[in-house]
């Protein structure tokens, strides 16, 4: 099992602000990796800057997929070389169908044999999405965009697959059923590389966790490892023992990561 994407000592400056603070991370073939972390610790933004959507950026570091240099290269390129990204909020073609989404995944394809092959193994995903194919995408309900998002990522037939934030906004039930599915598109052999704010459900599916606080990992390792955490549990689950801090010394506690 080989490293897919290694991004070494990472600097990004976005709207201003120092975004990301020296970042290195390796996203090993056929893993879940996951990101953890609170609005505006700068998850979101290693996405960006790996799919080259920031202008100029990264500052400084180096980024490689499949052992070639990616940082400063197009989106596009980055694209045709194998990375598919969901990005937060789903960002359908409203006025486009299902189906009329799903190619736009595709656009690169030549291989129209295949691709109507994919159609049926994204349906086989998620069912709903053949029962509203010829169905603007946007009158779909909030899950069933974000299946969309994710079967029109596919559609690309990523080496390496993003999913940012793909929980944002859905009932638990949904939430539940979107990251089974996550996992089985990963036994199918697409590597993933997940940023996610539900901690709880992003351990229970991946192989390896971070955390990003301010800017910079403050925390790595197997995620079945984190799960049992009394920190990544009190401050990322939400689960407190009789050992947890309050006040001041709760404070000074999550002090030392920033």
């Amino acid at each position: 099992m080989g490293t897919l994407l290694e991004i070494k000592n990472i600097e990004t400056f976005y709207v201003l602000i120092y975004a990301l603070r020296g970042v290195s991370l390796t996203v090993d073939e056929g893993t879940i990796t996951a990101i953890l972390g609170n609005n505006g610790a700068g998850k979101s933004t290693i996405l960006k800057t790996v799919m080259g959507l920031l202008d100029d950026q990264p500052d400084k570091g180096t980024i490689e997929f499949m052992d070639k240099r990616i940082d400063g290269k197009d989106t596009e390129v980055i694209v045709r070389m194998g990375l598919s990204y969901v990005p937060e909020g789903r960002e359908v073609f409203e006025e486009l169908s299902v189906r009329e989404n799903l190619l736009m995944g595709a656009y690169i394809r030549k291989d129209r044999a295949a691709i109507r092959k994919d159609f049926e193994q994204i349906y086989q995903y998620f069912p709903v999405l053949e029962q509203r194919d010829d169905q603007w995408a946007g009158t779909l309900s909030g899950g069933e965009q974000q299946m969309l998002a994710i079967g029109r990522a596919l559609m690309n037939r990523p080496k390496l697959l993003f999913l940012d934030e793909p929980s944002l906004g859905l009932s638990p039930l949904l939430v539940k059923e979107i990251f089974s599915i996550i996992k089985t598109i990963n036994d199918a052999g697409v590597t993933i590389l997940l940023v996610e704010q539900n901690a709880r459900m992003a351990l229970s599916i991946s192989d390896v966790g971070l955390i990003l606080e301010n800017g910079r990992f403050v925390m790595k390792g197997k995620s079945s490892e984190l799960m049992e955490d009394k920190d990544v549990r009190e401050f990322y689950m939400g689960i407190k023992s009789e050992e947890s801090a309050k006040g001041y010394q709760r404070w000074k506690r999550k002090k030392r990561w920033r």
